[in-house]
């Protein structure tokens, strides 16, 4: 069977790197990972990328010049994948680039994912496909979250309601239902608080493993505070990101608390609205879920992990609580697989988007196309 070889990236909201894959679609049924590969950001382009979350002054020039550098990066990612493959250029079908995302405001009728598609294919050579929000945001939609489609492909199983949850800097989850239907939207924040909070304390770039949250507890007053945002009680479709929840977001909540809890205390009860608020969201979405499956970056936070176990037990949810690696695709590679896939269905002119998930008019072919 002739390959039908396809190359994912995905940038994602925690600003940490590139993830890639080369994914065969071949046996479309049963699509075969062939290499991975992951290139990440210099400190130049991450507080480039930090500086376009917000409004600031020569907006155009910044994010032309962080286009090109992105360009650059996701370029290094395919080299790298072609080398481990030992395929041509010419043997792979095209790229699937998400793009990284500097603002987005379905509700004013615009998603931004900076990129320079055009540059990337001059650089590898390699048909890329890329902008696959725009056009369902055109439709009415909110573009977010386009995952659902392909964790319905992947992990489905009638019979059985499962939730596939991406904790990225953004969280949000695919409630796929006993009876095939599929629902799915941003819960709020991931790990992008948690970032910014342990770099500002801890001069690191992530909590690994979860170390300075379980260092601290918990603080009830503060996480009541966090809790108290419109966007947690909204009713789906709805999507979000940094555009909301930002440092400055977390800084009114610390103002509105009598006492400041230490660091440890904040970054602990960082991770515990992340677990609350995807567990409120399985309570109220995802009636007899009996497994949810974690990837992206929070599956390696343990105790995130735990609380996001604790909390679902402790609203009477009999809910067993993974990673995506035992439903046999590893955490990290979901993402990259999910616009590899995305790319798939573009060359064959299928729709990618949910309109049960986006609120979109109706299916849509997603992306744009930049031959090689």
């Amino acid at each position: 069977m002739a390959q039908q070889v396809f190359f994912g990236l995905m940038s994602g909201t925690s600003l940490d790197g590139v993830d890639g894959l080369a994914v065969d679609f071949a046996d479309a049924a049963h699509p075969r990972v062939l290499a991975e590969a992951f290139a990440d950001f210099p400190a130049d382009l991450k507080t480039l990328l930090h500086r376009l979350q917000a409004p600031g002054p020569d907006e155009i020039q910044h994010e032309a010049r962080a286009a090109n550098a992105l360009a650059e990066r996701y370029a290094a990612v395919c080299h790298a994948l072609l080398e481990k493959t030992g395929l041509a250029a010419a043997d792979v079908r095209g790229v699937g680039v998400h793009g990284q995302t500097i603002r987005h405001r379905p509700e004013l009728g615009f998603t931004r994912q900076t990129n320079n598609p055009a540059l990337l294919a001059e650089l590898c050579g390699i048909d890329v496909i890329a902008d696959f929000r725009s056009r369902d945001v055109a439709a009415g939609g909110h573009g977010a979250p386009l995952a659902p489609a392909f964790h319905a492909k992947m992990f489905g199983r009638k019979g059985e309601t499962r939730v596939v949850c991406n904790i990225g800097g953004i969280s949000n989850i695919t409630v796929l239902r006993a009876d095939g239907s599929v629902a799915g939207f941003d819960c709020g924040p991931g790990n992008a608080l948690m970032d910014f909070w342990v770099g500002k304390h801890r001069g690191t770039p992530y909590d690994e493993g979860g170390a300075f949250a379980a260092s601290g507890t918990v603080d009830e007053d503060l996480l009541d505070a966090l809790l108290d945002d419109p966007y947690f009680v909204a009713t789906p479709p709805k999507s979000t990101g940094r555009d909301l929840f930002n440092p400055d977001w977390l800084a009114q909540r610390l103002g509105e608390v009598a006492v400041l809890p230490e660091p440890a205390d904040v970054q602990a009860t960082l991770a515990a609205l992340t677990a609350e608020t995807i567990a409120n969201d399985v309570a109220r979405h995802a009636e007899g879920c009996t497994a949810l499956y974690v990837c992206g970056g929070g599956a390696h936070n343990a105790a995130l992990m735990a609380m996001l176990d604790e909390a679902l037990n402790r609203k009477g949810l009999r809910t067993e609580v993974n990673s995506t690696a035992a439903l046999g695709v590893p955490p990290h590679h979901v993402e990259a697989f999910a616009f590899a896939w995305l790319a798939y269905r573009f060359t064959r002119r299928e729709p990618g988007n949910l309109v049960t998930v986006t609120g979109a008019r109706g299916p849509r072919v997603l992306g744009a196309l930049y031959p090689r």
